[in-house]
């Protein structure tokens, strides 16, 4: 008989670097909306710390923003703001 191996998930120490990705429809305002979301949680955050590639047909952009994350709670409720947002597709 196999023995099960229960793993958890690791850990995160904060406060810490850490990147989020956000996955949205590509329009003029979707990296301007995103931003000041996310400002709204991390207010250290700078247009620097900001990357974004488009989807190959354009349709979509990747947007990349890294934030000095300070716990879960913070991290749950940027996610929670993000999918409210209509435009977002997926947050990573």
């Amino acid at each position: 008989m196999a023995k099960k191996v229960e793993t958890t998930p690791p850990k995160i120490e904060f406060p810490c670097a850490y990147t989020i990705r956000i996955m949205g429809d590509a329009h003029e305002t979707f990296v301007d909306v995103v931003f000041d979301i996310m400002l709204n949680h991390a207010p250290e955050i700078k247009r620097e710390h900001v990357t974004t590639r488009p989807s190959s047909k354009g349709t979509f952009v990747s947007v990349h923003i890294v934030i000095q994350a300070t716990g879960e709670e913070q991290l749950k409720a940027i996610d929670t703001d993000l999918k409210n947002y209509s435009s977002v597709k997926m947050v990573i």
